[in-house]
């Protein structure tokens, strides 16, 4: 058998190295387990041998890749790639593969360069003698307060598989949520791209034309026409000016969306526009509770979980919500009674269950059924908002062409009333 030199953790923190003969990996992790022990780094004879010299070139090597330049900081790491990060570790951590091996592992299959990177500096991190859950603190865009606190929950009760397979099931809803939303948006950002790029074709190779026309007959226009004609004399003529003033437009918007008061305004619309308010208040209520009955089950503490739930929305009435509902339970309030003042966006049902799961002691578990729940009503939600998004479209395209027709044909008409 291959002589493994080991180094471990327990849950005091308390580090220990040496060798042992083992058939394999896993068989090393095992023995080291029943001696209250986490493997976190282990290498052979071998391994040893062929780094040599390697060790410290390759240690170097990997630091010099912590540097994540602007752009790749910019964009954050896909859900797809997390998603997929959080499945494969947890089947390495059941097998008894070393956090250190796995992360490395990874770091190889992932597709984002920023992810790849982050994968790689963990697991230096982690060799050197970190916790996972601190190692993945350093980096709070890619794993938020959701991960590091169910993670750490799972580190110090010894039962990091059971956490990671909790991450694993609420990102897979997360993932099933979005999905449904983005699948029902796409046909009206379609339609929409299409109108708007038919028009500006127009504008810019169809009315010049037109308006040529008009001044040789020196017609008198009305003032729709020349409000086309003056559009399409500034996406012609100063071509230049109107692209700027469409990107400072759309950087303006996404800056003060993004800002406090911004986001409150943005928040306020979504919940009051009838179509969209119905979904709004669905979709953030179920994520929500199924991030508070991930949190709960996995240990956390229901204050703590308030808070990081709350973290985790981007309706501020909702994190407002919560952060008071947090305050409120601390002192000493149950949850349903803390939500009560909210039953304008948590609906009087969800504060109801959660009464009956305080009542029971099942409050997780009836968290999770309600998530569901809500989720399920999501989807039928998306699906109803296309089914009206599409007869509007139509309705909206054919008034916009209806009005350019009218306004381009009303000086014809005046012509035609003049010669009789």
């Amino acid at each position: 058998m291959p002589l493994y030199y080991y180094k471990a953790k327990n849950l005091n923190g308390e580090e220990i190295s040496g060798s042992i003969e083992a058939v394999n990996e896993k068989q090393l992790s095992q023995n080291l387990r029943t001696q209250g022990y986490f493997l976190i780094l282990s290498e052979t004879d071998s391994q040893d041998e062929e780094k040599g010299e390697k060790g410290e070139t390759q240690e170097i090597k990997i630091a010099g890749k912590s540097k994540l330049n602007f752009l790749e900081d910019f964009f954050g790491v896909p859900l797809t790639e997390k998603l997929f990060f959080i499945r494969n570790l947890k089947v390495m951590v059941k097998t008894g593969v070393s956090l250190v091996r796995s992360f490395e592992i990874l770091s190889l299959q992932t597709k984002s360069k920023k992810f790849k990177n982050i994968l790689i500096e963990i697991s230096t991190k982690i060799n050197k003698g970190e916790n996972l859950s601190s190692s993945m603190g350093h980096y709070p865009k890619v794993f938020p307060m959701l991960f590091q606190e169910t993670i750490k929950v799972g580190e110090e009760t010894g039962k990091l598989e059971e956490a990671l397979k909790t991450l694993n099931k609420q990102m897979e809803k997360e993932h099933d949520l979005k999905s449904k939303i983005t699948s029902a948006m796409v046909y009206p950002l379609m339609v929409v791209c299409m109108g708007f790029g038919i028009g500006i074709f127009m504008m810019v190779f169809a009315v010049p034309k037109i308006k040529a026309s008009f001044v040789e007959m020196g017609i008198q226009l009305p003032i729709t026409t020349k409000i086309i004609l003056g559009a399409a004399d500034l996406l012609t003529k100063y071509w230049f000016f109107a692209i700027f003033i469409f990107i400072g437009l759309g950087i303006g918007l996404f800056f003060f969306a993004k800002s406090g008061k911004g986001g409150k305004i943005k928040s306020s619309l979504w919940l009051k526009i009838p179509i969209i308010s119905k979904l709004t208040r669905q979709t953030n209520s179920a994520s929500t509770l199924r991030t508070l009955s991930s949190l709960l089950q996995s240990g956390v503490p229901i204050v703590k979980s308030l808070d990081i739930a709350s973290g985790s929305l981007s309706n501020y009435h909702f994190r407002n919500a919560l952060s008071d509902a947090s305050r409120r339970v601390e002192k000493g309030e149950k949850l349903s009674i803390a939500l009560k003042p909210y039953q304008d966006i948590f609906s009087p049902m969800v504060v109801q269950m959660i009464e009956v799961g305080e009542e029971t002691g099942e409050t997780p578990d009836i968290l999770e059924k309600l998530a569901e729940f809500l989720e399920e009503e999501v989807g039928a939600s998306t699906e109803r908002l296309s089914s009206i998004m599409e007869p509007l479209l139509i309705m909206c395209v054919g008034g916009a062409v209806g009005f350019f027709a009218v306004s381009m044909m009303q000086p014809m008409f005046s012509i035609m009333e003049g010669v009789k």
